[in-house]
């Protein structure tokens, strides 16, 4: 039905809208965004969802995040579950945290244990298959940090002849330079800077 992420997403908020102003009697802003995105800056990150202030915004928007990991919908701890916390944060202010004014309405939204990391409670599953059924399959594949192939950068290892000195450069620098006119880095050395090997450091 939903040809982007973020098309499935903002439908899904949506009905959590509704649900948020029956159960809780909180409103969430109707300049909400909510994207598929890192929450925590990186994908290895546990915070599966993050919701900022209008403050940060530019054009005073609030914008949630549901993280790349996620695909499992309808699960207690799911992109729907999720999103329905981050909604509360949206609804509340993001300034009160996890304090009193979140705890009130996400008990009454049906999210149970620690209040850092919810889930949904059998009330608000009932809701999440109902809201599942209705939006269809979410159009994302899950992200794995683990099979992530990190990138490295080849460096040259180099020596210099007289004092020993020993650094590392990238070919780049080598070429710019040029092998045989690397002067050592120590202005009281008159040596110079031999390639002694290479060796790969992670980005």
């Amino acid at each position: 039905m939903y040809n982007t992420r973020e098309e499935w997403l903002q439908a899904a908020l949506n009905l959590i809208r509704m649900h948020l102003k029956s159960s809780a009697t909180v409103s969430v802003p109707t300049s909400t965004r909510v994207s598929c995105g890192l929450a925590g800056g990186r994908i290895g990150a546990k915070r599966i969802g993050e919701c900022w202030s209008v403050v940060a915004s530019a054009d005073g928007s609030t914008e949630i995040f549901i993280s790349p990991v996620l695909d499992n919908v309808a699960g207690e701890s799911g992109v729907l579950a999720t999103l329905v916390h981050e909604a509360i944060h949206a609804a509340v202010g993001v300034e009160h945290g996890h304090k009193k004014p979140f705890q009130v309405a996400a008990k009454a939204a049906g999210l149970e244990g620690k209040m850092t990391a919810t889930h949904a409670g059998s009330e608000l599953m009932d809701k999440i298959a109902t809201w599942s059924g209705v939006l269809g399959s979410y159009p994302h594949s899950a992200l794995s940090a683990s099979a992530r192939k990190k990138q490295t950068t080849r460096l040259l290892k180099c020596e210099c002849n007289g004092c020993g000195l020993k650094v590392r450069l990238t070919q780049k620098w080598v070429d710019k330079i040029g092998a045989d006119n690397m002067q050592c880095i120590d202005a009281t050395c008159v040596g110079q800077l031999q390639v002694a090997g290479v060796e790969d450091s992670e980005d």
